[in-house]
């Protein structure tokens, strides 16, 4: 799927039902701002978009690609295209975007500059099943290297053996992907926008909240969470300004700036993190090139800060 919004648009899309609601709000915005925009969905014909590279020649593609070839670990191959070409370009660069969708690489790479990441251990499909005896329950299992929460549901937390090769036995056989296990943190989740190349700058810190629940520090972003506007209602998910301390707020924005740095991030990205009762800070992954949807975390941190949307999409822009 290309992800092309359609030429011609009635109504309003439904925000909960429309794949292409980011690539919308992006379009509609660019165009409101007096920007000459040409739409390309790439899927896998890069000699297409090099005609139209070279046919339209712009003077920066804004980049919303999620995947290329059907492989969500090969966008980096077409910014290095662009690269090659000399075309500027928004978001991550190749190096930035290869090191952060390979969350055991990435979180190998935070361990090794002493930055709280859960212990973790990953499981190949086709290879001999062994859990390392340093993990503890309750983990969490999830895809190695899928986004946009893919495999995740109230299943994904295991609090035994049993339950936890079910759970891997799902990622491996009907998702058909590799799995990371990880020791699973109970907390505040914390999303940190991240900005820049040299110079960094960060949005106002945003806390997912279940407001509904019980336990909201044992609940989890899962697909539901996301995309189930029933389910959000019942849960009573919101996400807002996080409700923290100064002194843990510095210090959070410490941790996610060094984060960006040490992956080799570049351009945007949003830092998702656990935050323990004891004050004790859990980066889960980074997502280069996040969701900028006007309604996603990412914007609607911006907004707090007193960025609007259009203001926003011009800073994205190098």
């Amino acid at each position: 799927m290309d992800l092309v919004p359609p030429s011609e648009i009635k109504e309003e899309p439904d925000r909960f039902k429309t794949p292409w609601i980011t690539e919308y709000d992006v379009l509609t915005t660019l165009s409101k701002l007096g920007h000459e925009v040409k739409v390309f969905g790439l899927i896998n014909d890069v000699e297409k978009l090099i005609h139209e590279i070279n046919e339209f020649k712009p003077h920066i593609v804004f980049n919303l690609l999620e995947e290329f070839n059907y492989d969500t670990q090969s966008d980096y191959k077409v910014l290095a295209l662009l690269d090659m070409m000399n075309i500027k370009y928004t978001g991550c660069n190749p190096k930035g975007l290869l090191l952060a969708r390979d969350k055991a690489l990435s979180k190998k790479i935070l361990k090794h500059h002493k930055i709280g990441t859960p212990n973790f251990y990953t499981l190949p499909k086709n290879k001999k099943r062994k859990l390392p005896k340093h993990l503890r329950f309750p983990l969490i299992v999830k895809c190695l290297f899928e986004e946009a929460s893919l495999g995740i549901a109230k299943a994904s937390i295991v609090h035994n053996i049993e339950k936890l090769n079910e759970r891997v036995d799902y990622i491996h056989q009907s998702l058909d992907q590799d799995a990371i296990i990880e020791e699973f943190i109970e907390g505040q989740e914390i999303y940190v926008g991240v900005m820049g190349n040299i110079r960094l700058t960060t949005l106002p810190l945003w806390e997912l909240k279940f407001t509904n629940v019980d336990s909201p520090e044992k609940e989890i972003y899962s697909r539901s969470a996301k995309w189930n506007e029933g389910y959000r209602n019942r849960k009573g998910i919101e996400t807002g300004p996080a409700d923290v301390s100064k002194i843990l707020e510095d210090k959070i924005i410490k941790t996610c700036k060094k984060v960006y740095q040490v992956l080799g991030l570049s351009g945007y990205a949003r830092i998702d993190l656990r935050l323990t009762q004891d004050g004790k800070i859990f980066i889960l992954e980074a997502n280069p090139n996040p969701n900028i949807a006007s309604d996603d975390e990412f914007a609607k941190s911006a907004e707090y800060s007193r960025t609007k949307y259009p203001d926003l999409l011009n800073l994205l822009l190098p």
